[in-house]
């Protein structure tokens, strides 16, 4: 059954964020890491437009609080254009999260890509793990057999009725491509819990209708100054500014996403 944003609003409630950190815990009952062995790490597909400053700046921040929660996180984008000056230089970053450049032109090459780093960061010791891939958004429809990357795929959409209607299209390609993708959504630039509620559940709801499944909910992202702050800083919004309502909601969708990732291991 799909998850739905009633279903993780218990991580966004304030009386709720340090209970949800006990839960989301993996650690043993001694307090060491369980090793997960695994041939690679799960690839996330997260489509960014090359101008898209805000998603481009979510999803490196997004790796990085992965990797806080004591993961290994990469992320591997294209590189293209100015986008990749939002980020750090390649390589390991804060608490151990990767920025890789991939000189990819398509996705065929870059799922090869983002699996080789995949297979790369498996094989250190750590509790689990994403590879986040970040993909043009033009390329999903440029090549018909490539399908691969798109098995699991993280939407960011606004309340915006356009944009939501942007998404819902995505959804509906992504599940024709592979019918088999999991398809997650994460809520952003809101200001209350409640709208990104409606907007979560006006987009499941047509997708239950007409495509006969609803995407998963990977919980919401709030609208705070702070986000901008830190893309100018070129700072991790969690380490530049860690008890902003930004840094906590993105911390709890890097929970979201872990915990799918470490149930993808054990399949």
């Amino acid at each position: 059954m799909a998850r739905g944003l009633g279903d993780v609003l218990h991580y966004f409630l304030p009386d709720e964020i340090a209970g949800a950190g006990e839960r989301a815990s993996w650690r043993t009952a001694a307090g060491s890491p369980p090793r997960l062995e695994a041939a690679a790490l799960p690839i996330v597909a997260l489509p960014v437009a090359e101008r898209d400053v805000v998603r481009a700046a979510l999803a490196w921040n997004l790796t990085v609080e992965i990797a806080r929660l004591g993961a290994s996180a990469s992320l591997l984008a294209p590189k293209l254009g100015d986008g990749s000056l939002l980020w750090p230089e390649p390589g390991r970053g804060p608490v151990g999260a990767e920025l890789v450049h991939s000189p990819a032109l398509d996705l065929g090459s870059l799922y090869r890509d983002a699996a080789d780093v995949a297979v790369q960061r498996a094989a250190e010791p750590c509790d689990g793990g994403v590879v986040v891939a970040c993909v043009p958004p033009h390329w999903l429809r440029s090549s018909a057999d490539d399908a691969a990357l798109l098995r699991w795929a993280l939407l960011f959409a606004t309340p915006d009725g356009r944009d939501l209607l942007e998404t819902y299209a995505l959804t509906k390609f992504l599940l024709r491509r592979r019918p088999d993708a999991k398809v997650g959504i994460t809520i952003h630039g809101v200001r209350r819990i409640a709208e990104a509620e409606r907007a979560f559940e006006r987009l499941a709801g047509v997708a239950a209708r007409h495509l006969g499944r609803a995407p998963r909910s990977y919980g919401l992202l709030v609208d705070d100054l702070h986000v901008y702050r830190a893309i100018v800083a070129r700072r991790p919004i969690g380490l530049e500014h860690p008890q902003s309502p930004a840094a906590k909601a993105l911390r709890d969708v890097a929970r979201l996403v872990l915990a799918d990732a470490r149930t993808e291991n054990r399949v």
